[in-house]
């Protein structure tokens, strides 16, 4: 009987772990804003489509801006939630 409790209250634990942890779909919240174009709730890349970019971070996550395209190359600068950073040589920025 011991053992039964035990292995229910393993399960139990085991399911209601699953229940409280989020699922990893994820998207920052608040507004990215690329060049003036606001981006809801943000995740993923997003290309930059002209220069001089200025990247506007009001969400609860840091961006990557990233001096390639499609979010490759070195990661030019890191965009704090409530910053702005300006640039000529961005081609994408990333947020989680």
């Amino acid at each position: 009987m011991r053992r039964l409790a035990t292995t229910l209250g393993t399960i139990a634990a085991a399911a209601m772990l699953t229940l409280a942890v989020p699922s990893s779909a994820y998207a920052a919240e608040g507004v990215l804003s690329i060049n003036g174009a606001d981006y809801v709730d943000p995740s993923g890349c997003y290309g930059v489509d002209w220069f001089p970019t200025s990247v506007t971070n009001h969400t609860d996550a840091i961006a990557e801006v990233h001096s390639g395209p499609d979010c490759t190359g070195p990661v030019e600068w890191l965009v704090y939630p409530g910053e702005t950073y300006y640039t000529e040589t961005a081609q994408s920025v990333f947020i989680l």
